[in-house]
């Protein structure tokens, strides 16, 4: 997405109608982001609301304007993560055995899955599966970063996130 200049220069001024413009263009696929990352729609809502404050109170500090759309999903992973990392207590690694079935699910099986019912399978998960399966295999960060950013040990960010693909694959093996 390429936002004109002069919404840019509007924005930057604290003109309204400038950040509405901007909002309008990038809402949409940064509320995807924030469902992501998100329990239910009111978070998602919660979390993009947030995201957007920042973004206006800080697009100043932005040096090149052509990494907006970089920046602003950016500030949107963070905001999802000060949001969690603010109402989850992550405990330390504890040991627990569970068993990871077997089967493997097709990639055709897969294929016809809505993003829709995706998305609500993603939202089912507890809040710290589904935030460090998101860091990790989504938006890319290492098992160190996430660590950082949730103030949790990596060997804890990397149960979390075999405990998320567990969880899932058993949901998938009951509805595929």
């Amino acid at each position: 997405m390429t936002l004109p200049v002069e919404v840019f220069d509007q924005c930057l001024q604290n003109n309204p109608r400038g950040q509405e413009v901007l909002y309008r263009v990038y809402a949409p696929q940064m509320f995807g982001v924030c469902l992501r990352y998100a329990g239910n729609q009111m978070e998602a809502d919660d979390i993009m609301q947030e995201g957007f404050i920042k973004v206006f109170r800080h697009l100043n500090q932005l040096n090149n304007p052509q990494a907006l759309d970089g920046w602003i999903h950016r500030i949107m992973v963070n905001t999802a993560i000060n949001y969690y990392s603010r109402q989850l207590k992550f405990q330390n690694e504890v040991s627990l055995k569970f068993e990871i079935e077997d089967a493997t699910i097709s990639a055709d099986a897969l294929s016809k899955l809505s993003y829709k019912e995706m998305l609500r399978i993603l939202q089912g998960l507890p809040a710290g599966y589904r935030t460090v399966f998101n860091l990790y295999v989504i938006d890319g960060y290492t098992h160190k970063e996430i660590a950082d950013f949730l103030g949790i040990s990596e060997n804890t960010s990397k149960s979390q996130l075999l405990r998320a693909k567990a969880s899932m694959r058993k949901i998938l093996l009951r509805i595929l």
